[in-house]
């Protein structure tokens, strides 16, 4: 079967909504998981957004991680060295508390949905049940049961709000907890008498082989009281932790690389590695509230301090910049280009001393969407909200996806 560019091949796994299968892209070769969705079964869910590829499919082209689920791996080899073990848990600590830090929260975390790639890292994948911080409630809870019956916290289990950083934190203890030992720290065939002895805490009895230091983290964490459980900066200065500890970094699209002043240092010669030049499935999901993807299509004021809008009329991300550069020249703004983005400046002379301050400054991204289709992002990074709408409306005006396009010619031309 042919999707697109890629040629589907066997099915490597199975979900609630769809299946995943293995595809090739035929330009060029490169392997990746395609998953199909069922859009029947998720409009039965009756959720407040559509992503849509078709009339009866949702095709998502994902990576393809090919070492498989560390379920698996597990099953395997029984359970994983303390060292081994040790590492996977500090790279499942970094990639959950770094999307603690913006604001989601997994809700399903367990050996199943860790992915392990032919180098021994790891990949968190299936944020299918996933909280954002628009779903807390007004007492800054969560309230949506939801989880694997061995890793969901007693909190949840206790119906009366839950905190979604603790509960992950609680399902990251069961998995250090299984991969060490090889066993489940909560287990039995009947729910009932499972969701006691979580409540209670009561959990296998930990082989006497491991280190105190596993040992005492892991009792730290399946605190049944979320209030006492211990947090994810605690566990990043845990010694046990720490030994051979290799942060992993991530490259946040969000982090503003100008100075709200001039930088003395803006002639330098920018870095030699490039910026991404396509924008994958979960940045694009990432830029919207609520992950309401209908509003991608059209003008959209995101917040006061930036908007996205998408343009058709040019052939590539260079055209757009220069195109953006003469306009701001015009309206009399100062301009800087480095590392992919566009700073954006005006300036005003006051006092005496003839000292400059700076009125309005605006960082400009383009991502690429398809060959045809890109988004440019205009940030606000310091000055008035009213100048700052009134910029963004001229640039949007003259880059912006012309009259007489409608949303369903630029969906055809993504799909």
């Amino acid at each position: 079967m042919r999707m697109g560019k890629y040629e589907l091949g066997r099915t490597i796994g199975h979900g609630s909504f769809g299946k995943v299968k293995f595809a090739i892209n035929v330009e060029n070769g490169q392997p990746f998981a395609l998953k199909v969705l069922d859009k029947s079964k998720i409009i039965d869910l009756k959720f407040t957004h559509q992503v849509l590829a078709s009339k009866s499919k949702i095709y998502m082209v994902l990576e393809y991680v090919n070492g498989g689920e560390l379920y698996y791996k597990i099953a395997s080899k029984g359970m994983l060295s303390e060292a081994e073990g040790k590492k996977v848990f500090q790279q499942l600590i970094d990639g959950v508390s770094y999307c603690h830090s913006k604001g989601v929260y997994h809700r399903d975390l367990k050996l199943e949905n860790i992915l392990v790639d032919i180098r021994g890292n790891i990949k968190i994948s299936d944020f299918g049940l996933c909280a954002l911080q628009e779903h807390l409630r007004d007492d800054c809870l969560l309230h949506t049961t939801c989880g694997s019956p061995n890793y969901v916290a007693p909190e949840i289990l206790a119906n009366r709000g839950y905190d979604g950083a603790a509960s992950d934190i609680w399902s990251c203890g069961v998995i250090l907890f299984v991969i060490l030992t090889g066993l489940l720290p909560f287990d039995d065939t009947n729910l009932c008498v499972l969701y006691q002895k979580i409540k209670n805490g009561e959990i296998t009895e930990l082989p006497k082989w491991l280190s105190q230091g596993a040992q005492n983290l892991i009792r730290r964490i399946l605190d049944p009281n979320p209030k006492t459980r211990i947090t994810m900066a605690s566990i990043k200065r845990d010694d046990w932790f720490r030994k051979d500890y290799h942060p992993t970094y991530f490259d946040d699209e969000e982090e503003d690389i100008f100075t709200s002043e001039v930088d003395n240092s803006i002639d330098q010669e920018s870095s030699d590695q490039s910026p991404p030049t396509t924008i994958n499935a979960f940045q694009l999901i990432g830029m919207f509230s609520c992950l309401d993807l209908s509003g991608f299509f059209e003008k959209e004021d995101i917040s006061e301090k930036k908007i996205r809008f998408t343009t058709n009329q040019y052939s590539t991300k260079e055209d757009i910049f220069k195109q953006m550069e003469f306009l701001v020249t015009e309206m009399g703004f100062l301009i800087h280009r480095k590392d992919g983005r566009l700073k954006v400046m005006r300036e005003m002379e006051r006092g005496e001393n003839g000292s400059v301050t700076t009125i309005l400054s605006i960082s400009a991204k383009v991502f690429e969407i398809s060959p045809s289709l890109y988004v440019v992002e205009l940030k606000k990074l310091h000055g008035d909200s009213s100048s700052f709408r009134q910029l963004c409306k001229s640039l949007s005006s003259d880059l912006g996806i012309p009259p007489g396009i409608t949303r369903d010619d630029i969906t055809s031309s993504v799909l």
